[in-house]
């Protein structure tokens, strides 16, 4: 596994958002889990699940900290929330912060300024 890429329990991401996301992810060609929660999946791409089956696992839910803290995670792709940030700096894993809303873009701020960890989408 190379990557987890979760937006949370709360975002409702646009449906060109969520497209551009998952061809990201796909054209990355690294191995992936993403959690896209069940009233998100509609917005996939067509086919999306069936392209990636061999590097990429879509999945409604999983248990972020533990995921987080395997060591074949080397990238975490998040909307910035803070639970998931705190979760990520205290284990020291990289991220992509793409912020959706409320404390998200100081959260990414800080994880590409201020802390160095990450890059801000």
């Amino acid at each position: 596994m190379d990557s987890l890429a979760s937006y949370g329990s709360f975002a409702e991401l646009e449906p060109e958002h969520m497209e551009e996301v998952a061809w990201g992810l796909r054209r990355s060609n690294a191995y992936f889990l993403t959690v896209v929660g069940e009233s998100q999946q509609a917005k996939l791409p067509q086919n999306f699940k069936e392209e990636t089956v061999e590097k990429g696992l879509v999945v409604s839910w999983c248990p972020q900290l533990e995921v987080l803290a395997h060591r074949a995670i080397g990238c975490f792709l998040t909307n910035g929330g803070w639970n998931s940030t705190l979760e990520a700096l205290s284990l020291g894993v990289p991220m992509v912060v793409a912020p959706v809303w409320t404390d998200q873009p100081t959260n990414a701020k800080f994880v590409e300024d201020v802390w160095g960890i990450g890059l801000r989408a």
